[in-house]
């Protein structure tokens, strides 16, 4: 447990920019590592997804795992979002304390203090959406709608091809689907069928023909709990790697779209290989400045592997070099920016990193340093802890 002197050293640090806000040129004068999000970016991503899902006739349930940031939540909700998706407990309670109105949990929970603490967060939510793939995921949701006297909305979570959660085929779908039916306190709402390994496919014919066998596999379930009598109003899933696909097939009724916002490294060059749908820009970097300069042709800097999550494409630089520079890690503290031409930076020199995956990166930080040009115009909060 955090002690409150480490409390209260986390909130300084967090805060250490804090003097900049409104400042001309403050964007430039970040203590580093530190991260950068700009608003102009954002907005349009937020603006063109939402844009997207209404011309199809969908629902946007944006996964809030990706931000963590109840301002973030409470935009997409205000340009047409329905709600949004968390990955684990500590998100759903750090939202429904900032009143997001409707939440779905992704993952299944099997713990009683997890579900004690879901139906205390309950309380605060006008919907609560729950996925199972097993009985006793059942008699959970069961638990937290007796330990509030309210619905839960449960989905059936699917299992197509990333054998992560999820149960298999259309039997065991229906199966689980009548033990919700029977289940007092609990509504069935329909599915969940999440490809997360489709998301990162860069070869678009590939990612292409993987997705459309999904949406078989998705509409199978589907037909099959109304053919048996049951309720499906909700096919939920898809992601910021197949959207495109998704929503021209009209079998998901609303996209957990999560990276869109941000546009990281790897999901940038996904989207540049043949996707359709809107032009979504890279508006999540990773701040760093030169800390040495000592050799010819690179610099390095004070943003290395504790700095952001390296799976994925290689970071590349968005700001603060010349065209052609190129970036890696150097260990757990350090970076080094490649500059063409044997080239330098003077110490002190601010570089922007396109971080290689986002979700992660956001994990290792506690604010935003929210821009616009160069002027930091706020500080928001990351929430929702690192685990559980």
């Amino acid at each position: 447990m955090d002690t409150p002197t480490l409390i209260q050293a986390r909130a300084r640090l967090a805060r250490i920019n804090e003097h900049l806000l409104g400042k001309p040129g403050g964007r430039s004068q970040i203590d580093t590592p530190a991260l950068v999000l700009d608003l102009d970016a954002l907005e349009k991503n937020i603006g063109a997804m939402a844009d997207y899902a209404a011309t199809r006739n969908m629902a946007l349930r944006p996964h809030g795992k990706t931000h963590k940031c109840p301002e973030i939540a409470r935009r997409q909700i205000a340009a047409g979002a329905i709600g949004i998706c968390c990955a684990k407990t500590t998100e759903v309670e750090a939202f429904a304390a900032e009143d997001i109105p409707s939440i779905l949990l992704t993952a299944p929970v099997a713990d009683p203090r997890k579900l004690e603490r879901l139906a205390r967060a309950r309380k605060a939510l006008g919907e609560l959406y729950m996925v199972v793939d097993d009985p006793a995921h059942v008699d959970a949701c069961e638990a937290v709608a007796r330990l509030t006297q309210q619905t839960v909305n449960v989905l059936i979570d699917m299992d197509v091809g990333q054998h992560r959660t999820g149960v298999v085929g259309p039997e065991a779908v229906v199966a689980l689907a009548r033990r919700v039916i029977e289940t007092k306190g609990l509504t069935l709402a329909g599915l969940q069928a999440y490809a997360g390994q489709l998301q990162h496919i860069v070869e678009v014919r590939e990612r292409e023909s993987q997705a459309r066998a999904v949406l078989a596999q998705v509409t199978a379930a589907r037909d099959a709990l109304l053919s048996n009598g049951m309720a499906c109003g909700i096919v939920s899933g898809s992601g910021t790697g197949t959207f495109d696909i998704d929503a021209e097939a009209q079998v998901y009724t609303e996209l957990q779209v999560g990276s869109y916002v941000f546009m990281d490294a790897h999901y940038h060059e996904v989207r540049q290989k043949g996707a359709q749908g809107p032009t979504l820009v890279p508006a999540l970097f990773v701040a760093t400045q030169v800390i040495s300069n000592r050799h010819p042709g690179f610099v390095t800097t004070d943003a290395g592997s504790k700095s952001m999550a390296l799976d994925g494409s290689a970071p590349w630089v968005s700001r603060g070099a010349p065209q052609g520079c190129a970036y890696r890690t150097s260990g757990d503290q350090f970076g080094r920016a490649v500059l063409p031409d044997s080239g330098s930076l003077p110490l002190g020199a601010r570089l922007e990193l396109v971080p290689p995956h986002c979700d992660p990166t956001v994990n290792l930080y506690e604010m935003f340093h929210c821009v616009r040009g160069d002027v930091i115009e706020a500080l928001w909060k990351i929430a929702g802890g690192a685990v559980s």
